[in-house]
């Protein structure tokens, strides 16, 4: 996964994996997916101790042909500060990563994974097929941070209706990235989903560039990765508090979209080239018009460079807008409090609710289908596109 500098968090034990001969052999006869099982191997250091929670996970991230990182995240201690009249009580505890990262891979392979002794960790994932035109689906969603209960009827739809190869979340996972005790909400609810498939997150305004969100998704504020024959580029689109003064907040969003052009320029060649971020470029929530004006921005370069797709979160709805060939979409439905769509923009929309809602995208060869659902299953809106190479 190309990036803009290593992620922060944990330290990740590096446990390179190849398969026997006798066991390559068995696989290799099999013509389209190879499966394989293995346990990981930890330091003493990486495995959490018998006193130690695990409130998180496992899931897998920074999936890649050759190489993926298992996260998990433990609950090490707790604090609980009373006010001195006894009328109020907050209790957090204290949580951090433990990974690893697996390498020596193989493309296009499915694996189970588990921790020795470790009943609880334990998953699958697949590495992504390099090249070709293969065929595979992934979700896209976002804004699961309130409404506990309606991000988990979301997440039900989305095990029942979809079967993803990835997932992409287009950010605000929490309410407030720097709290600690929202993030054992969001993995208890998110549980059985991510331990099936690999997680490619983008960071929101409610991550709040805080230090957990990095440690426990184990990626840069953006960043880009290939599956098969589409490439997906990642921003970090909330640059309100990426910085403390608005001239490094300028900077910062400069040096991205210099990264943005670089990485499109040279993955012209993929059939499919999507973008992803939290902020719209536009919107049909009444109050919001106008925001957003640096992803508007962008429009340009992503029609210069023939993005396929765009794929947003933040507003709470569903939107879909085409624009000189690009689809923008807009999945911020996960659980968060629904948001108007009384504005929708003259000329280039497609479709607008003020629903919660997911978006599976199903690419076979050069054609993809995406179709967007409610929780209970009834589809909004489904589309198809054709993957060209850009010129």
């Amino acid at each position: 996964m190309p990036r803009r500098a290593p992620p922060a968090g944990a330290q990740k034990s590096q446990v390179p994996f190849t398969l026997s001969s006798h066991l390559r052999d068995k696989l290799e006869r099999k013509p389209i997916m190879r499966y394989a099982t293995f346990a990981l191997l930890l330091a003493a250091t990486s495995v959490a101790s018998a006193a130690d929670k695990v409130i998180g996970g496992p899931f897998v991230v920074n999936a890649t042909s050759r190489s993926a990182t298992v996260v998990w995240v433990v609950q090490s201690d707790e604090v609980t500060a009373k006010s001195q009249d006894g009328s109020e009580t907050h209790t957090a505890g204290a949580l951090h990563a433990e990974s690893v990262t697996l390498t020596g891979l193989k493309a296009g392979t499915a694996y189970n994974y588990a921790v020795p002794g470790k009943e609880s960790l334990k998953g699958t994932f697949k590495t992504p097929p390099r090249g070709g035109t293969p065929s595979f689906e992934f979700v896209v969603y976002g804004d699961t941070r309130t409404r506990h209960d309606v991000h988990r009827t979301v997440v039900a739809a989305i095990e029942k209706y979809a079967h993803p190869d990835f997932l992409l979340h287009t950010g605000d996972l929490v309410e407030n990235g720097g709290d600690p005790s929202l993030w054992p909400i969001f993995f208890d609810i998110e549980g059985e989903l991510l331990r099936t498939c690999a997680l490619y997150p983008a960071l929101g305004n409610h991550e709040r560039h805080a230090r957990d969100y990095g440690d426990f998704m184990q990626a840069p504020p953006y960043y880009s990765f290939d599956w098969g024959s589409a490439h997906f580029s990642i921003l970090d689109s909330d640059i309100g508090t990426a910085a403390a003064t608005d001239a490094a907040k300028q900077a910062y969003w400069k040096e991205q979209r210099e990264w943005l052009e670089a990485d499109l320029k040279k993955n012209q060649g993929s059939l499919f080239r999507f973008v992803a971020a939290h902020h719209p470029p536009m919107t049909a929530v009444s109050s919001r018009q106008g925001d957003n004006r640096h992803m508007t921005e962008l429009m340009p370069m992503l029609e210069q460079y023939h993005v396929t797709a765009a794929l947003f979160g933040h507003d709470h709805n569903y939107q879909h807008y085409l624009k000189n060939g690009i689809h923008y979409v807009v999945t911020g439905g996960g659980g968060a409090p629904l948001y108007d769509v009384k504005m929708p923009p003259a000329d280039i929309t497609v479709k607008v609710m003020s629903t919660e809602n997911f978006v599976r995208i199903r690419i076979e060869g050069d054609r993809a289908t995406a179709q967007a659902f409610k929780p209970d299953g009834t589809t909004i809106d489904e589309f198809t596109f054709q993957g060209k190479a850009g010129q």
